[in-house]
């Protein structure tokens, strides 16, 4: 896997992004060509129009990254990826369009930019194609031995099993007596040279998954292992890597601070964070404030009780601070004074509070929090005190998510479903400190771009 900004991206995806983005500017260049010999003039040299061929390719690309083109469901199924590709056209078109708006001479000129998207269309959709159908899937599986045959090998054999992995786990070899979870593992005692039998699986990394690794490792064998070229990880990175985010089961206090994460307190990260952060929320506030008038009407004419309400919440370093959101349920949601986790097809929700928490737009007014410094645009959901003092008692290492200021989206939102349940805190806790650990501009980026995907199927959003 590419390791970009701390965020590992498979190298299928990469390659597959960088062929696709080629194939966009083919796809301009030759609307540029096609419109120039139908209006009959001369298309001119390449370096004349280098400005609106970028702009094409790039608004494209983000469109397709925020429409899910590179998630797993989109690399198996071409039928989920061409209802995707539609999908990020239209954003590709909008995005222009402000773009050719505010800079009219960095976009194509209308006929070209038509020409362009229909040429795009038929060369991505065709690109996928033949990727999917000729190299198939197991081509950009990366190939992996473990060691280890008890339970913790047994959640890798699964992980490898999971539709969309881009593993294949060539063997296991039981490095005890006492590891049986994985019958058809080899045991170490009739493998004479460990390094051999890797290559010889053609296995491109080891991860180590044995239960009890103190006075167990085999470091003799893992330094051959390491000189023959071979990767050798551990399985709590392995599957902090491969699912992103830090696996609560297998990681441990030593592990996080040795580990090369959570610099999210870099002065000049954190100056260019909380400067995106000030310019974003004036500007949604401003272009959302409309949406916000037209729910806090629909609101008060569907049921009794204020627009707004005001709720307490813990953000950065463990604080208090209120937010402030258009109301979605009734007034007597909790009647007893008692927090309650929200659930599905939760009957406290209104007709309209249904629809805009859809939507999201019950969490437009949370934009002043983000003004204020109080709140990120990313980072990890704010929770309620009382299910935070329950959760710190249960919950390892939940504090250290207080670390980072709380966003209006993260990336537990754009990789777990809706939850509110003491186990659904801990799979999103997984994926807050991942993000906490890898924090960077990229990851943030990457986030807000999904996050378009979240809005558009909200298949979570309760």
């Amino acid at each position: 896997m590419f390791r970009l900004f701390k965020h590992y991206v498979p190298h299928a995806v990469v390659w597959l992004a960088l062929i696709e983005f080629l194939a966009l500017l083919a796809s301009a260049e030759a609307a540029w060509h096609l419109y120039a010999r139908q209006a009959d003039f001369d298309a001119g040299a390449i370096g004349d129009r280098w400005a609106p061929l970028a702009t094409f390719a790039v608004a494209n690309s983000l469109a397709m990254m925020a429409t899910g083109m590179y998630g797993s469901e989109a690399l198996r199924s071409m039928k989920f990826a061409t209802a995707r590709l539609l999908a990020a056209v239209s954003l590709g078109v909008i995005f222009l369009s402000v773009v050719g708006f505010l800079l009219p001479t960095a976009t194509l000129w209308r006929a070209n930019s038509f020409y362009a998207m229909a040429l795009a269309i038929v060369a991505l959709f065709v690109t996928r194609l033949i990727l999917t159908q000729t190299a198939g899937a197991e081509a950009f599986r990366r190939r992996i031995l473990v060691l280890g045959a008890g339970p913790r090998a047994m959640r890798l054999k699964t992980l490898a099993e999971t539709p969309g992995s881009g593993v294949t786990i060539t063997g296991f070899v039981a490095m005890s007596a006492g590891e049986k979870a994985i019958a058809d593992a080899v045991p170490r005692a009739s493998i004479p040279n460990l390094s051999d039998h890797v290559l010889a699986l053609g296995a491109g990394e080891v991860v180590l998954a044995m239960e009890e690794r103190r006075g167990a490792l085999p470091l003799a064998d893992l330094l051959r292992v390491k000189t023959a070229g071979v990767h050798v990880n551990d399985i709590a990175s392995f599957i902090e890597r491969e699912t992103g985010r830090v696996d609560l089961a297998t990681t441990n206090p030593s592990g996080l601070i040795f580990s090369d994460g959570f610099s999210a307190g870099q002065r000049i990260s954190r100056v260019g964070k909380r400067l995106f952060d000030i310019a974003a929320s004036i500007a949604v506030l401003i272009v959302g404030l409309p949406l916000i008038v037209i729910a806090g009407i629909a609101v008060k004419l569907d049921s009794r009780g204020p627009v707004f309400y005001r709720q307490s919440r813990v953000g950065l370093f463990g604080e208090p601070y209120d937010i402030v959101k258009i109301r979605s349920m009734r007034t007597d949601a909790e009647a007893g004074g008692k927090a309650v986790w929200a659930a599905e097809n939760d009957p406290r929700i209104t007709r309209v509070g249904h629809w805009i928490r859809k939507l999201r737009i019950d969490e437009l007014p949370q934009t002043w929090c983000v003004l204020k410094g109080e709140m990120s645009f990313v980072g990890p959901r704010p929770e309620r005190p009382s299910f935070v003092e329950e959760l710190e008692r249960e919950l390892p290492f939940y504090a250290e998510r207080h670390m980072v200021k709380p966003g209006l989206t993260g990336w537990a939102q754009i990789n777990y479903p809706y939850g509110a349940s003491f186990e659904d805190a801990r799979a999103k806790l997984e994926y807050d400190l991942y993000y906490a650990k890898n924090y960077s501009p990229f990851l943030d980026l990457l986030i807000l771009l999904q996050t378009v995907r979240v809005v558009l199927w909200p298949e979570g959003a309760r």
